[in-house]
């Protein structure tokens, strides 16, 4: 849990880390890396901020995903101190947002994936992305196949095999997921293979949305743009933060594309996420990572669907969400300041 404090009393806070792999490498490059670079400054400084960590963050193991949960925790400050939702700042555009179900590869067989998919329509998902895991070809064929009969015509699907196909088993599924009609196509190839994924957006009608890797950010996303690569960019707080997920949209948006957004791995940067997603028109869907039990911790109250299963806008300062103090020292091991 950070806590970043500020001279008038207002305190700013992010977990940081996500529930695959914990924070602990990104306590260091925090306090000896951002930290100084903080103190005595107004915490509102927060494009100063985004341009110096392309100076300082190339020393002291500093990583985007240390410098994301700080800029988020700025961005709290900022929300409480004007008593308003950090979508408020942003500016408001929707005050509720879709989402699609997932689950992380758990599954053989197709008959598995019919199953999940059944299960999520009858809970009220309104849409669902497929993690096929390591599967062969055919039988990722036949789950987009199978899954698309069994849902219908009009339920929005996806399909993530997480950067694990060549470029002869991507297109060959890609295929499957045009004849299939499905709403994107999640990160097929390894995201530094710009080549492969010139030559499947130039072939497939299913978009390419990429990429959850740690090393696409925004520039790497820009240059995507620029070669025609990636008809969805995607991005996430848990990279980017609150103001380097705003510049993806809007430069996502200037070009008439949308920027599709992916979990965050813990409480409050899924509140991020979600209330960038409010101040955005170009960003379809939150992902709502299955079981929620893995990345919802630290909250009194978490991220709730509401009846028709969408995600409705914080009402209270900053990131809307209050901390839940009893359980975080419960929780201690260490304090590092």
């Amino acid at each position: 849990m950070l806590r970043v404090l500020t001279d008038e009393g207002i305190e700013g806070n992010c977990i940081v880390g996500q529930f695959r792999g914990g924070g602990r490498p990104y306590f260091g490059p925090i306090l000896n890396v951002v930290k100084p670079e903080l103190m005595g400054r107004d915490p509102a400084e927060r494009e100063w901020l985004w341009h110096r960590m392309n100076t300082v963050g190339r020393g002291g193991g500093m990583t985007a995903e240390a410098w994301a949960p700080v800029d988020v925790a700025l961005w709290d400050i900022a929300g409480k101190a004007a008593g308003m939702p950090v979508h408020n700042l942003l500016g408001t555009h929707r005050y509720e947002v879709d989402v699609y179900a997932t689950y992380p590869p758990r599954h053989e067989a197709p008959s598995g994936y019919v199953r999940e998919a059944e299960q999520l329509l009858a809970e009220g998902f309104t849409a669902y992305k497929i993690h096929p895991g390591v599967m062969n070809t055919r039988d990722v064929v036949e789950t987009a196949s199978r899954v698309r009969r069994s849902v219908g015509a009009d339920f929005p699907l996806m399909l993530d095999p997480n950067n694990g196909y060549d470029f002869r088993k991507a297109l060959h599924v890609g295929r499957a997921l045009d004849d299939n009609d499905f709403h994107w196509y999640e990160d097929p190839v390894p995201c530094n293979d710009l080549d492969a994924v010139v030559e499947l957006s130039r072939r497939l009608e299913t978009p390419l949305c990429m990429s959850d890797q740690p090393d696409f950010r925004f520039r790497e996303a820009a240059h995507y743009i620029r070669m025609q690569a990636v008809r969805l960019p995607r991005g996430t707080s848990r990279k980017l933060g609150i103001t380097g997920l705003k510049k993806l949209c809007s430069m996502a948006e200037s070009l008439g594309l949308n920027c599709e957004i992916g979990t965050a791995g813990n409480s409050s940067l899924d509140a991020a996420n979600l209330h960038l997603m409010l101040s955005v028109e170009n960003c379809d869907y939150f992902e709502w990572w299955l079981p929620k039990e893995d990345r919802q911790f630290g909250f009194v109250e978490d991220l709730t669907l509401n009846s028709g299963r969408r995600l409705e806008a914080p009402t209270k300062p900053g990131l809307g969400y209050e901390i839940d103090w009893e359980w975080v020292r419960s929780n201690t091991v260490e304090t590092l300041s």
